[in-house]
């Protein structure tokens, strides 16, 4: 049963709105949105809020920055129909994503450290020189059959050029250098489609050492999103206490 705070001391529209830096306009639309409880009308018609919607506007808000409007919605409209266990299942799949999201941050790093020195200056060897490399070769190399090779260029992985001459794959060192970091990347246990859009990275980075910054910014993202959560849940921990 839900109870006022403060001996339910009334809110107008504005003061909701101005506390938090919103426009009044924004505070009916989370209302009717269901992030807020809904609100008592004067005799005239008119919202009237108590400090539990202003809690309730203080937990969304706070929900946001690390799990994301859409789920911050879900959660509290969970919560305002009475359905806590619902509002902390959609809270536990969202950490489990950020869990997700460290683990293959772990496994690119792991990859990296992981993949054999930077190609040689010997041309005809599987390093990848200025003539680049056959399937055949950077197969052996790897380890795997060519038609993996053929495999993750389908997947849009890797992407060799033909010999105009043979018409087979050659592969340059910027390839061989991508089917690395996939192959060790599968060997964690990662599927291609989890590993296209790092490649992706890899590529527009314009290479391994480039990626460092792009990888430390990930670190740091997740870091952020990590203790963005941790705030969300303090506020909303506060919010389902005053609900009662």
């Amino acid at each position: 049963m839900m109870r006022n705070p403060q001996n339910g001391r009334q809110l107008r529209p504005i003061d909701l709105a101005r506390g938090h830096g919103l426009s009044t306009q924004a505070v009916r639309n989370y209302e009717e949105a269901g992030i807020l409880p809904p609100a008592d009308r004067t005799a005239h018609g008119y919202r009237t809020y108590t400090p539990l919607h202003a809690r309730a506007l203080d937990a969304f808000l706070a929900l946001v920055p690390g799990h994301g409007h859409r789920t911050a919605t879900s959660v509290m409209r969970a919560v305002n129909e009475g359905e806590t266990d619902e509002a902390l299942r959609l809270i536990d799949e969202s950490h489990a994503r950020l869990l997700d999201d460290r683990r293959t941050l772990q496994a690119v790093e792991r990859a990296l450290r992981d993949l054999p020195p930077a190609a040689g200056s010997d041309p005809g060897t599987a390093q990848g020189g200025p003539r680049g490399v056959f399937v055949g070769a950077l197969a052996a190399e790897l380890g795997i059959r060519p038609a993996t090779l053929r495999k993750w260029e389908r997947a849009g992985l890797v992407h060799p050029r033909r010999d105009p001459l043979t018409g087979y794959r050659v592969y340059d060192a910027a390839d061989v250098r991508d089917a690395r970091l996939v192959h060790q990347l599968r060997r964690g246990g990662h599927l291609l489609e989890q590993i296209a859009p790092l490649i992706a990275q890899v590529r527009a980075a314009g290479g391994l050492e480039p990626l460092e910054a792009v990888l430390g910014g990930w670190r740091d993202r997740l870091t952020v999103r990590g203790r963005a959560m941790l705030t969300g849940a303090a506020e909303l921990e506060a919010y389902l206490r005053e609900r009662g």
